[in-house]
């Protein structure tokens, strides 16, 4: 299974950013990586990213409304965010669901907005530390998976991304152990849920992943790819990421 290596720039970058999204462009399209890759910057950035990147890198988004249109104002629907130029879009985020209260079924419904918009969904789920602590990770991944990710997943609609939200930004990771059970354990799931549809769907690691343990975490068990955050934000770390990527 080929890799997929995305980073979420989250709430950072302006036009000058775009510097980065060209040094990436430039090194990938001398070096053809073994992992696919992804780059999702904020909405504002998207359009002339895609362009920046001349088909090199593919763009996606990091959110979207669950509806193709109507009075909503503030919010952009996949096929808005398929218009600027993303392939996909990141649904489900602990971010979102913490600072917007989004639940499972908003999540789901996102999901399924972005398939009926004709990109990939990145399904995140993942626990808190004090979750983590009371021994109630796979339980509470189990009912994330549950609701959040729709029948009709498949290996080319969706990825899912186990990011340990004790981990974002904090520069903790899980231990390989840890990583490779809770990965199992969401390959099961997914098993269980869509038969054989789920066969090729990639898992990707997320939370302080970096230059420093990205050959360490993506030669793990089930680990087929990773959600990439801070690290992302300059093709020189971000390429590091990549190229840590093993051949598939």
């Amino acid at each position: 299974m080929r890799s997929l290596i995305a980073g979420n720039w989250k709430m950072h970058g302006l036009g000058v950013a775009l510097s980065e999204i060209e040094a990436l462009r430039d090194a990938l399209a001398k070096n053809t990586p073994h992992a696919d890759v992804l780059v999702c910057p904020p909405a504002s950035l998207i359009s002339r990213a895609a362009e920046a990147a001349r088909g090199t890198v593919p763009i996606g988004a990091q959110d979207c409304h669950a509806e193709a249109t109507g009075a909503f104002t503030g919010d952009i629907s996949a096929e808005m965010l398929k218009d600027a130029g993303a392939s996909a879009i990141i649904v489900g985020h602990s971010e979102r669901r913490q600072y917007h209260g989004e639940t499972d079924a908003i999540v789901a419904a996102k999901a399924r907005a972005t398939w009926r918009a004709g990109v990939m969904a990145i399904i995140c789920v993942g626990e808190t530390e004090s979750e983590r602590m009371d021994g109630e990770a796979l339980k509470v991944v189990s009912r994330q998976i549950d609701g959040s990710v729709p029948e009709g997943a498949t290996a080319s609609n969706t990825a899912v991304a186990y990011e340990p939200v004790w981990a974002i930004g904090t520069g903790k990771t899980p231990t390989s152990m840890e990583i490779v059970e809770m990965h199992a354990h969401i390959q099961k799931k997914l098993a269980d849920r869509l038969g054989q549809a789920a066969g090729g769907v990639r898992i990707l690691y997320g939370g302080s992943v970096k230059p420093s343990n990205a050959a360490e975490i993506l030669k793990l068990e089930n680990v087929n790819g990773a959600l990439v955050g801070g690290a992302s934000l300059k093709a020189v770390d971000f390429l590091t990421i990549i190229e840590a990527a093993p051949a598939s």
